[in-house]
């Protein structure tokens, strides 16, 4: 092998390394603040800091807190701020939480108050990506343009072929 193609192989390596570490994303919630009580009663703090943010199936949700828990629960507990069954609990002051499926996650603190005065969030897991359809079987968009979405795996694999070979 020539040290061109090496060169190629090498980089290909990094470019799938680089593109399947991009697959799952750890999340801080709160970023700098953390799970905390926030200091002012808002029930939107975590919601609007979710709404900033994109989740898919695989990523992570990292928790660090003091002396306070997460618990993710219904819809029904969450709109309680109450659960005496929750689909999980932590308490260990970091919590990581693996999102598996996608839809609609409700966290609330486990400490008496803590969710009243905002400690909650709702996180929506959006729907995996349909794969990418062939050049025969384009899709019409609602304004009657057809659309073809390559991936970026799809735009490598072309790209280092047309070297390799």
């Amino acid at each position: 092998m020539d040290s061109s193609k090496a060169f190629l192989y090498l980089v290909f390596l990094l470019f799938s390394l680089h593109f399947f570490m991009a697959l799952a994303t750890e999340f801080a919630v709160g970023g700098d603040k953390g799970w905390a009580v926030p200091k002012v009663k808002d029930d939107q703090v975590y919601d609007q800091w979710a709404g900033k943010n994109r989740f898919k199936i695989g990523d992570t949700l990292s928790f660090e807190y003091k002396k306070d828990s997460v618990l993710v629960v219904t819809k029904e507990e969450y709109e309680k701020c109450k659960s005496s069954h929750p689909i999980f609990f932590s308490n260990n002051g970091k919590t990581i939480y693996k999102l598996e499926q996608s839809g609609l996650y409700y966290f609330i603190s486990g400490v008496s108050g803590h969710c009243e005065r905002g400690l909650k969030m709702i996180i929506k897991v959006l729907e995996p990506e349909s794969p990418p359809q062939s050049a025969n079987q384009t899709s019409s968009t609602s304004n009657g343009a057809t659309a073809a979405a390559p991936t970026a795996m799809t735009f490598m694999v072309l790209f280092f072929g047309a070297f390799l070979y």
